[in-house]
């Protein structure tokens, strides 16, 4: 009860003497929010920006890796020499690795072509992608429908001309019609729409089924040349859920080396790409950003400790003779040490809720006046109470110091 009692008088004797300075508060507290905005403005961008994008990058899934020309790198040292001259992802390999793979709960053989253009009767929808697959992409990649199905097996075998819409493109080309059973011209083929995927929005990566057409491979064969770099080709493999990623993944190499003739030793000329790698890179960028987060809001937060280190020095100077008069009547030194802690402890989180303010502020005008949905989260916020309460601490800790060390017979008569 007696240290219940200490803070509480602490407090209070704090609080009196700021709101007996009201300019001189406002001022001192400019700096600590100022500064504790700017960190926790940028820690909050990056924290939804991160969010976001992983969100994305989940959509490809944790246990599902990609067999591509290039791998999933970047930076200013790329060897793209290296990579330049790899053979494409071939319809062979697919089918040898579909074979092969025991690991494996679907292996799936995808091409794209985008920037095309939908017709049905007069309407028409441009900037559409047109991907195919083989009949195992609804085992690779995690499917939702609005309305219709999915391929049947006859159907990807023997390429009846039946497609799959994004919400997008059934929008632009039927409204609210229903577009199920109806034929619309895909690359100068006429194609009848079984199903309509379930709407999802755009993604920090860009991706998203609402502007595609998923065709069946064995009629995209009749197209174009599916083995052609053109329309990147790729091979998608998803272990079983009982299989650990690390075992599809050294099986998948093996497979690929083997059936690559790629000798002992020598480096593969395929790239196993896999979500992690984006996690590391994107995670690598944010700390970066957060580390100029942290430098340009220090520099104010620095600022403000030392403006509120001089007034917490100007408040003991004035009030010397009250803490003599105090010590005299049987204050303790760490009573008047703690009190003018809390007054600094006070001031700055003052300034770090203000500037928590500003940025809860900001977030509702971001998520209220654009598309990207921003959040404030509860770490962010308990970081700047922390901050603030750390830089009350250490500004206010000498001034306090000096105070309590005061001779009361001195104090009184100053």
């Amino acid at each position: 009860m007696l240290v219940f009692r200490l803070i509480g008088e602490s407090f209070r004797f704090a609080w009196d003497a700021l709101r007996q300075n009201k300019l001189r508060t406002s001022l001192s507290l400019l700096g600590i929010t100022i500064g504790i905005f700017i960190i926790i403005a940028v820690f909050t961008a990056v924290d939804t920006m991160r969010n976001q994008i992983q969100s994305s990058v989940d959509k490809l899934g944790s246990n599902t890796l990609f067999v591509q020309k290039w791998p999933w790198l970047f930076g200013d040292n790329y060897p793209w020499w290296k990579y330049v001259n790899r053979p494409e992802p071939s319809y062979r390999d697919y089918l040898s690795l579909k074979e092969r793979m025991g690991s494996a709960q679907g292996v799936c053989f995808e091409v794209s072509s985008g920037n095309r253009t939908i017709k049905y009767r007069s309407s028409s929808v441009e900037g559409a992608t047109i991907n195919a697959a083989t009949q195992e992409y609804d085992k690779t990649w995690n499917l939702e429908f609005e309305n219709g199905r999915y391929f049947t097996e006859s159907e990807g075998q023997s390429g009846t001309p039946v497609c799959i819409l994004g919400a997008e493109i059934a929008e632009g080309l039927f409204g609210t019609d229903d577009p199920i059973g109806k034929q619309i011209k895909v690359m100068g083929r006429r194609v009848t729409v079984v199903g309509v995927f379930k709407k999802e929005g755009e993604d920090m990566l860009g991706m998203s089924q609402d502007k595609n057409v998923l065709i069946p491979m064995a009629l995209a064969k009749g197209i174009f040349d599916i083995n052609s770099e053109r329309y990147n080709p790729q091979i998608t493999v998803r272990g079983k859920e009982n299989i650990s990623f690390e075992e599809v993944e050294s099986e998948l190499q093996g497979q690929m080396r083997a059936i690559r003739r790629v000798k002992p030793g020598q480096e593969d000329d395929f790239s196993l790409n896999k979500t992690t790698m984006l996690s590391n890179q994107l995670d690598t960028m944010f700390s970066a950003i957060n580390i100029g987060g942290w430098i340009i809001g220090g520099f104010s937060i620095l600022v403000g400790g030392f403006g509120i280190a001089n007034i917490m020095f100007v408040s003991v100077r004035e009030r010397t003779n009250i803490i003599g008069i105090q010590k005299s009547l049987g204050a303790k030194s760490y009573f008047i040490l703690l009190q003018f802690i809390f007054e600094a402890v006070v001031l700055c989180l003052m300034g770090g809720l203000c500037g928590l303010f500003l940025v809860y502020l900001g977030v509702l005008a971001v998520s209220n006046f654009t598309d990207f949905k921003a959040a404030l989260y509860l770490s962010n916020i308990v970081l700047g109470i922390g901050v603030s309460v750390g830089i009350g601490i250490i500004s206010g800790f000498w001034p306090a110091y000096s105070a309590s060390r005061l001779d009361p017979v001195e104090a009184i008569r100053s």
